[in-house]
């Protein structure tokens, strides 16, 4: 699936989508084209994560889950004798 510009420098399956602007009430519109590549609908539940040097993420929540599912499986490999 295309999608976002290349990031020149950087390598492939980095994005730029746009720019979003912050509303009165806080909130902001995710461009099209990053809803259209990962599949965000409406009523999706986003989480947001931030970190004073980095800034910002914002994802769904199961991809956090899968990560922590294949940290704890490498670490029960590296237990098993």
């Amino acid at each position: 699936m295309g999608g976002g510009k290349h990031i020149l420098g950087r390598s492939k399956g980095r994005h730029i989508f746009g720019t979003a602007r912050v509303g009165d009430r806080g909130q902001i519109v995710i461009p099209k084209e990053a809803r259209s590549f990962y599949q965000i609908s409406t009523g999706d539940t986003l989480l947001i994560l931030g970190d004073d040097e980095n800034g910002m993420i914002i994802t769904k929540p199961e991809v956090l889950n899968q990560l922590a599912n294949t940290i704890l499986d490498q670490i029960g490999k590296e237990e098993t004798p």
